[in-house]
């Protein structure tokens, strides 16, 4: 039996992008080919070409690209279309899932009337026909009570529940294909198996080829049927996803395997704490009020975001506070350095109660603790170089001597994060993800804390950097005897990093523990889940495995009246 005819076919494509610097070569002859019902994986780093060719393949290149080659959907040549026609193909038979929904997404409008929009562009539907057909959509990828949240804006949605509403805009006109460039990547892990299991549920119902766009290849495996690794905008390349998986051809394509997290690395052992902890968290509380009215306001109630927590981390240790968005992670962290006032409960740091603390105590305190932001292009001030970046807290705490001792001291922490001296008078632009990363460790790194708080430190890198930040943490960690309070979403990450793993579920510490006894022997279901939730790189043991489905919340909501 013959193999299907093609429904996507992508030959020798190059996009080419006019700059002030020249002509720069985006993507360079890739050739694709995507049968109905196939789902094709699109692997690579961060610049490899992949959303690029994704753009150029749905017709939505900015201005300053040119592109070359073929693309033909079910043998039409779509550069010979007019734009209309083009616009009316890509709407119509090419459905888009973009990497981030709250942007992607109107934010003026519902989600429902955006689901209508399409529906009525591409279909004779009525607008009652179409409002029908959108809850119906909304519930058929998964979002609760669907007829209510059907008049909900964007903002209102969680990020999962916001890319289930982009997937239901892209398949509320059944198209032929779907392009979903990086569709998980913001998520968290068990959202992210989810909206996976989604996608291939209603790909295979109907049909529809897949093009999915990722830089993870762990991503991929339970997922496609072919995966093609790109680099530098070239396919390096492409094979079976079994074949890819025991026998990868090419170097790069090994590198990033070699950088994939798997369940069952090492663990690193737990320390011995020692006589006195360096951090004591005692029955931490704290209470969001609930105000309504809009010109006589009135607390009506509150949401618990932190409930009863109790955590202890020794010199030199590395904790790290695991869960899904939501339950309470990053404000036990603010709440621990007082940038928010927790409700109830004690927070002692080396000795000191730190809610106690006047300001210029506080101030002294905060010179030991320093805190590394989830976003490398938001935490760093754009206007300041990479010198003004480092030294800052050094001028502000009145450490490193006169101005020269200073600039010294700003070489070392560069090199200490694998930096040059030659990138301090950049600017943060100049930069990749990674190295503004590094760029922000090293600023937290200045006064010589006791205490690194690590908020989702490399969630928003590839994963190939991702190791060599982590990597980078440990080292760094075994130099200067730094302990770390490490938050994260995805526990295969803080596997060969922590030291004792404390996992939070809506508020509350629902298991603590040495990392080998978390992994080897979970006791608590929503450990299971969160564990059964994380991608295996190896696409027959991805394929047997059984996820454990756990009613995890779409938002932390518990109100205290």
């Amino acid at each position: 039996m013959s193999a299907p005819a093609p429904i996507l076919e992508v030959d020798d494509l190059a996009v080419t992008f006019a700059t002030r610097a020249g002509d720069v070569e985006a993507v360079r002859g890739v050739s694709l080919r995507v049968a109905p019902g196939e789902r094709l994986g699109i692997a690579g780093e961060s610049g490899s070409g992949k959303t690029v060719s994704a753009l150029a393949i749905t017709g939505l290149l900015p201005p300053a690209a040119r592109a070359t080659g073929s693309v033909r959907f079910a043998g039409t040549d779509v550069g010979a279309l007019r734009s209309p026609q083009r616009a009316a193909l890509r709407g119509r038979h090419v459905g888009t899932i973009l990497q981030d929904p709250l942007n992607a997404l109107n934010p003026a409008l519902t989600v429902g009337s955006q689901i209508v929009e399409t529906l009525r562009r591409h279909l004779p539907l009525d607008r009652a026909a179409a409002r029908r057909r959108a809850i119906e959509l909304l519930g058929q990828v998964g979002i609760p009570e669907a007829a209510r949240n059907v008049d909900e804006y964007p903002h209102r949605f969680s990020g999962g529940m916001r890319q289930r509403a982009m997937i239901a805009i892209a398949l509320s006109v059944a198209p032929e294909v779907i392009v979903a460039d990086e569709p998980t990547t913001a998520l968290d892990v068990t959202v992210q198996a989810q909206i996976l299991e989604l996608l291939v549920g209603l790909c295979e119902e109907r049909n529809t080829a897949l093009l999915l766009i990722t830089h993870d290849l762990g991503v991929l495996a339970g997922v496609a049927h072919r995966i093609a690794v790109m680099h530098e905008g070239r396919v390096v390349e492409e094979a079976a996803v079994d074949d890819l998986f025991e026998r990868p051809a090419h170097a790069y394509t090994r590198s990033l395997l070699a950088s994939i997290p798997r369940p069952d690395d090492a663990a690193r052992p737990a320390l011995d704490p020692g006589d006195a902890p360096l951090l004591e968290v005692q029955r931490l509380t704290k209470d969001f009020p609930i105000v309504r009215g809009s010109t006589i306001r009135r607390t009506v109630g509150a949401v618990r975001a932190v409930e009863d927590v109790s955590l202890t981390i020794a010199a030199g240790e590395t904790l790290a506070l695991v869960g899904e968005s939501g339950c309470g992670k990053s404000t036990l962290a603010r709440c621990i350095l007082r940038l928010v006032a927790s409700s109830s409960g004690g927070v002692r740091f080396d000795g000191h109660d730190v809610l106690a603390c006047d300001r210029r105590a506080l101030r002294r305190l905060r010179r030991d603790v320093q805190l590394v932001f989830q976003d490398p292009y938001g935490s760093l001030d754009p206007r300041m170089t990479v010198a003004q970046l480092v030294g800052e807290p050094l001028a502000v705490h009145g450490l490193g001597g006169d101005r020269e001792a200073r600039a010294a001291r700003v070489r070392e922490l560069l090199t200490m994060v694998g930096l040059g001296a030659e990138h301090a008078s950049r600017h943060p632009h100049a930069f990749s993800g990674g190295q503004r990363q590094r760029i922000a460790i090293a600023r937290a790194l200045a006064t010589e804390p006791k205490l690194l708080v690590l908020d989702e430190p490399v969630s928003a890198l590839d994963t190939s950097t991702r190791a060599q930040i982590l990597a980078l943490l440990a080292e760094l960690q075994q130099r200067l005897g730094v302990s770390y309070l490490l938050i994260a979403h995805d526990l295969a990450l803080v596997r060969a990093v922590a030291h004792r793993v404390a996992v939070m579920y809506r508020g509350r510490i629902v298991e603590l523990g040495a990392c080998a006894q978390i992994f080897e022997a979970p006791a608590h279901l929503y450990t299971q889940a969160l564990l059964s939730a994380v991608p295996i790189p190896d696409p027959r043991r991805e394929r047997e495995r059984r996820r454990i489905v756990f009613p995890i919340p779409e938002s932390n909501d518990q109100e205290v009246v």
